[in-house]
């Protein structure tokens, strides 16, 4: 009996110490969190990045978030193009402090790989993310709209190699690439094919180390795999996703199309391939009105934008004064330009 009375006191004493150690666990109250808030920059600053002044930093700042529990926060400020909801958010630095900063030359590259255009102002908007624990929901801070003008700079894109018959399958040619803007191994660009039919490849290269073929033919890369056909001739836009090992390859047609033109905005003014710039060209007649690039009489894929520089789907080109202009677009390099020359 007086063994059962011991064992009996002692389950007590551990149902009670387990009771004590449950109930001193803390609880998070998601609802009682205090957000950080932004400080600096100021919404609505304008800040103009130059290259001269690369090693200046823009700062950011704010206050404190509180999770009512003793755990180290972590911050992170998240920059989007504005009106996007964040949808494609990138970030602009990480600490556990209340301030960070990245330097002009640094924020330049990340604003022209996700949108940005050299010499244009950029509407973009950030938040600072607070986060405890990969199982804790963030907290954000309230978001702040600015615009940022970024400058040309000279970014050594990672890309792929297209060796193929149109160019004598020379690995080392650095004129057949496409690049990945994001180096997130996406890759795009656009090429000529001047032979019906064409094939080629893809390489790390400059060398056949790595390198992907098609063996079925059914957009699927294949390490060492047959080569890939292009039926027609023509100037190709094509997608690699080197993640999934697929691809896409489109033919291309590009025209003019907008109020400035003879045919308004119900037909294309059809452009030229100049084999020798690597460039599309047209010389026309114009009206002050607008233009835009479309590809194949359709309006799939389209380009806009200001300073020169093309944007899927961006903004309409103005044209100021009727005249006779020769127009140019380089889709063969990594960032697409135009050209609009007044003759």
């Amino acid at each position: 009996m007086k063994k059962i009375i011991l064992l009996y006191i002692a389950l007590i004493g551990i149902v009670s110490f387990s009771c004590t150690k449950k109930d001193a666990e803390p609880v998070l109250d998601l609802t009682a969190v205090i957000a950080p808030v932004v400080s600096q920059p100021a919404a609505n600053a304008s800040i103009v990045l130059t290259e001269e002044e690369a090693a200046s930093k823009v700062t950011f700042t704010w206050s404190a978030a509180d999770f009512k529990v003793n755990l180290a926060v972590t911050y992170r400020v998240m920059m989007a193009n504005a009106g996007t909801d964040f949808a494609e958010e990138f970030e602009i630095l990480k600490t556990t402090n209340l301030t960070g900063d990245i330097s002009y030359a640094d924020l330049n590259n990340k604003l022209n790989v996700n949108g940005g255009q050299p010499g244009v102002a950029s509407d973009v908007e950030f938040r600072v993310v607070a986060s405890v624990s990969d199982i804790v929901e963030v907290v954000n801070s309230t978001v702040v709209a600015v615009q940022i003008t970024p400058y040309l700079a000279i970014i050594n894109y990672p890309k792929l190699y297209v060796p193929g018959g149109y160019q004598g399958w020379d690995v080392t040619n650095e004129n057949t690439v496409i690049y990945s803007l994001k180096s997130d191994g996406k890759y795009e660009g656009y090429l000529y094919f001047k032979d019906t039919p064409t094939e080629f490849k893809f390489a790390d290269g400059p060398s056949w180390d790595v390198n992907y073929g098609d063996d079925l033919a059914d957009g699927t890369l294949d390490r060492n795999g047959a080569n890939i056909v292009a039926a027609a001739a023509g100037m190709y836009k094509l997608n690699v996703n080197i993640n999934t090992l697929t691809y896409t390859k489109l033919l291309t047609a590009w025209g003019i199309i907008g109020s400035a033109t003879a045919g308004g905005w119900d037909s294309d003014q059809k452009m030229v391939y100049d084999e020798t710039n690597r460039v599309l060209t047209l010389t026309l007649d114009l009206v002050a009105g607008e233009i835009k690039f479309r590809a194949n009489d359709a309006w799939d894929l389209n380009y806009g934008g200001a300073g020169g520089y093309l944007v899927v789907g961006g903004d309409n080109i103005a044209i100021a004064a009727a005249g006779n202009y020769t127009i140019t677009i380089n889709l063969s390099v990594a960032n697409y330009t135009y050209t609009i020359l007044k003759n």
